[in-house]
This record gives structure tokens, sequence and C-alpha cells, in this order.
């Protein structure tokens, strides 16, 4: 594709928390111009039943890119970008990993709140020692092509993958980020993602160092 035609890069999540923090690290490729899933008539019903996260984001960029083909030339995006992300503590053996969002549905039922999931983690950590709580935060991407009718098939251009280090805290810190931002402790920022701002966030976390992959790629293979 020419490096000077503006492509149009849809996110494919409903998470808005998700497309903001995707928007501001790709607002510097001038060539990109990048949109909500807000743009579909409505959001296509995806089942994330893959049991790792690279393939839930895959499941998700495919249906994602699948609803966006049947919108009009002029409106439809050219690639639809998703991710799936989570956070894996060592001492719940990987939990709650690819189940991250929905942690707490067993308590709470569908789409729990982010203070609900908190809240157990906090309660399945209970008496484990600082040292033991470590965590990280995982970020898989799949940008996909999208095809011109729904009958073609999606094809896919680049999977990315990035981490962050860190450890869970024994109460929240900071209203600022989502999920479990003000519980995860990051020993390069001596704070939470809570607490750190979206600036420093966005240098630093998993789903920041995926990205910028993600931009090497693009201009790499894509831009050319």
């Amino acid at each position: 594709m020419n490096s000077e035609a503006t492509i149009r890069l849809m996110v494919g999540t409903g998470n808005a928390h998700k497309t903001e923090e995707i928007a501001q690290v790709l607002a510097d490729l001038n060539s990109i111009e990048v949109t909500s899933a807000k743009i579909l008539p409505e959001s296509p019903e995806i089942i994330e039943d893959g049991e790792t996260f690279i393939e839930n984001a895959r499941i998700k960029a495919l249906g994602f890119a699948k609803a966006a083909s049947k919108l009009a030339e002029d409106s439809r995006p050219h690639w639809v970008l998703s991710d799936d992300s989570g956070l894996a503590v060592d001492a719940l053996e990987g939990k709650p990993g690819v189940h991250s969002a929905r942690y707490s549905e067993d308590i709470h039922g569908p789409n729990p709140s982010d203070a609900q999931n908190n809240a157990k983690l906090l309660a399945a950590l209970s008496g484990i020692e600082k040292e033991q709580r470590t965590a990280r935060f995982i970020c898989t991407l799949v940008l996909v092509k999208v095809p011109e009718s729904p009958e073609q098939a999606a094809e896919i251009l680049l999977e990315t993958a990035g981490q962050c280090e860190g450890r869970i805290i024994e109460s929240t810190q900071g209203a600022g980020g989502f999920g479990y931002d003000p519980l995860f402790w990051v020993p390069e920022l001596g704070t939470t993602f809570g607490e750190a701002g979206a600036e420093l966030k966005n240098q630093l976390s998993h789903r920041a160092r995926a990205l910028e992959k993600l931009k090497v790629g693009i201009g790499s293979e894509l831009l050319k």
C-alpha cells in the first residue's frame, strides 16, 4: 500500500479505554487515521473462547473485520486492530489470564466491574507475602486487512506481543487507568499504573510495548 495514502484503522474493541490508549500511541503515524468500533451500526457478537491471548486477539480482529466489511466503501476501514490482554499472577498459576476482564463473573454474573474483579484478586492473594505477589500484564495485538465483502476472508497482516513486569499490592492506589491498574505496582515507576498517568503508562505498559513493535512492523512491512 502506498505510504502517502491515508489508511483508516478501526480498533476492534468495545473497550473505550483501550481505543484511547491505542490511538494515543499510534498518533505519530501520520498516514494512519484511527477510528473506534462505534462506526459500526452494531457491535459484532464475539465469543472469546481461545485458550491463549493470541487466539482471542485473532478471534476479535477477524470478527470485527467481517462486521466492518459490510460498511460502504467510503466509510469502511482498511485495517482492524484488536488486542487481547490481561494479568498473569504467579502465585495464582497465571490467573486470571485470558479471563481477566470477567474474573469475578462467577460471583457477580456477566460483565463484572473493575472494582469487583480487583476485590476477587485481593481475596485470592490474601495472606500471600509481598515477594510472592509478582505478576505481569500481557498484551497481544493482531492487525488484519478488512475484506471488500463479508464473503471474503480477512487477511492477517501483523501480530505482536508485549508485557510489563510488576507485582500486586494489597490495596488499590490511584484512580487512573482501568482494570487492575490501581493494584499493579511497576518497579520502574515506583508507583501503580493507576497513579502513573497516561503519558507514563503509554511508555511502559504491555500494550505500549506491543504497539511499538506493531509500529515498526507497519513502517517496515506495510507502508512501502
